[in-house]
């Protein structure tokens, strides 16, 4: 049963949700800086970066045989990511092996391919 003071006519809020809300709602710049991640995740070659590296560690150069893009694009792009502080790389000689940066990252992929998908990885339900 709903009350009236369980309807929303757009002109009486209610101040008690409003404030419960408010007092648990981040500043603006987080909301901004959580915008500017999603802006950089909005382009599928970082996306497909980032969940090969969420399945393993890998270089440019696998990277590139990976996405069939040139070794440049892909140094491109995770000088991106290393910058949004999403992947980092460590030395071994003259090569640089990338990783996800920590697990926030890769439970960022993993949650997205989920809600996406059945099987959290491959499966495009579009198809089915």
């Amino acid at each position: 049963m709903t009350t009236e003071k369980d309807t929303c006519d757009g002109h009486n809020p209610n101040p008690d949700a409003v404030e419960i809300v408010r007092s648990k709602t981040c500043s603006r710049q987080i909301m901004e800086d959580v915008a500017a991640t999603f802006k950089i995740l909005g382009e599928p070659v970082r996306i497909s970066i980032l969940h090969a590296l969420s399945i393993n560690t890998l270089c440019v150069c696998d990277l590139a045989e990976l996405l069939n893009m040139s070794h440049s694009s892909i140094s491109h792009q995770l000088r991106i990511l290393r910058t949004a502080r999403m992947v980092r790389f460590e030395k071994q000689g003259r090569k640089a092996l990338y990783r996800l940066d920590d697990d926030h990252v890769e439970t960022i992929i993993q949650t997205a391919l989920a809600h996406l998908t059945e099987d959290g990885c491959t499966t495009d339900r579009r198809n089915k």
